[in-house]
């Protein structure tokens, strides 16, 4: 098996696995409970926070632990809109946005609130002259993707928070999801508020993520409760989830350059072979991507053909995000770039870890090519 869908989900580090184990089996007291196994779970809970607000350069009241990217994502923009909803209804995001992004808006634009999708270049990349321009006097939140989990493009984030630090009410969140791990960045330098994180993109496991809400920013807890996690989120912390992820988050962090360097290295090589393809189109874009990404067509090729015959020979690949490939909709960050149909409709995803290494590209560009080969016998 050769796995190519890690943007989707990756394979939780073994060490990671024996961290939850090991806490669930012996540490499965509330940590909210009085008594000792409850004081124990609240002692891991407590060192965990402090690992991962070192590991973040951020303060542990900053970090919030959540149950993954989706729900940091709502969490984050409709805690700003319903706190801030007498100062002004209009946040302003992207057309490239991850669907717990741009779906929370669209929940938002149903309650009265307004929302500027702001558009992207052919490349997949904002203006900040657009974002500039569409501020006024009631914006109260911009919400930005990080690193776009279709293409890999990298928005210029720090070029949004110093355009910000001019407009001090206006609050800026990104989701750095695909981020972390891949393309790093210092949430106080960058002039961020609200960052969200989710585990199972960095070989930790499903059902955990963090919310980085800066000091003295306050959220509408969207789940009221027993005031756990700083009155933000409620609900009985999953301590055995989050201690694993203090640990993928480590792991991930120890080895940041000699994983980047490898990602860029396997990237490349895909990108090369690809490129002499006659039939096929990248739409990764050269310069300020994720080296974790490719994107690419066969245009007028069904996609989820192409991901199946590719699966039947153990080669995992994936279509749009995880979250919207089931849909069989166009890709939507394709669709912005404007793209028509015979692209959009025909997207593959390639996402590597540092699991993949470079003995496994020659094997999967012979089958990726005798896919194209076999698709279009049938087509003739």
């Amino acid at each position: 098996m050769i796995y190519l869908d890690n943007s989707s989900t990756t394979k939780p580090y073994s060490d990671v696995l024996s961290s939850y184990l090991k806490v669930a089996e012996n540490y499965f007291g509330n940590p909210s409970s009085l008594h000792k196994l409850g004081g124990q779970a609240e002692q891991l809970l407590s060192k965990a926070r402090t690992q991962i607000s070192e590991l973040l350069q951020v303060n542990p009241t900053e970090v919030i632990f959540t149950s993954g990217g989706s729900e940091s994502n709502n969490l984050a923009i409709k805690g700003v809109a319903f706190q801030n909803h007498l100062r002004g209804k209009h946040i302003i995001t992207t057309k490239i946005e991850h669907p717990s992004v741009s779906e929370t808006c669209k929940q938002l634009e149903q309650l009265g609130f307004r929302i500027t999708y702001l558009p992207v270049n052919s490349h997949g990349f904002i203006n900040i002259d657009d974002l500039k321009n569409e501020i006024c006097d009631d914006t109260i939140l911009v919400s930005v993707i990080h690193v776009n989990n279709e293409i890999g493009s990298v928005q210029p984030v720090e070029a949004v928070g110093k355009l910000l630090k001019h407009y001090p009410k206006i609050l800026f969140h990104i989701d750095h999801v695909q981020g972390v791990g891949k393309v790093p960045i210092d949430l106080k330098k960058a002039n961020i508020d609200l960052c969200s994180i989710s585990a199972h993109k960095f070989h930790g496991l499903k059902g955990n993520g963090i919310l980085y809400v800066r000091d003295g920013i306050k959220l509408s807890p969207l789940i009221a409760g027993g005031s756990q996690e700083m009155v933000v989120r409620s609900g009985t912390e999953n301590v055995a989830g989050i201690v694993a992820m203090a640990k993928a988050l480590r792991l991930t962090f120890d080895n940041l350059e000699v994983n980047i360097n490898k990602l860029n290295d396997v990237k490349n090589t895909y990108v090369e072979k690809l490129t002499i393809i006659p039939q096929v189109k990248i739409h990764s874009p050269i310069q300020n991507v994720a080296p974790h990404i490719i994107n690419f067509s066969v245009p007028n090729m069904k996609a989820e053909v192409f991901v199946h015959m590719l699966e039947e020979e153990g080669i995992f690949v994936s279509t749009t995000s995880a979250c919207s490939s089931k849909k069989k909709l166009p890709s939507k960050t394709l669709s912005a770039m404007g793209l028509d149909e015979k692209y959009t409709n025909s997207a593959i995803r390639i996402s590597l870890s540092p699991f993949n290494d470079l003995e496994e590209v020659n094997k999967v560009m012979g089958i990726i090519k005798q896919a194209i080969l076999k698709i279009e016998s049938v087509m003739r």
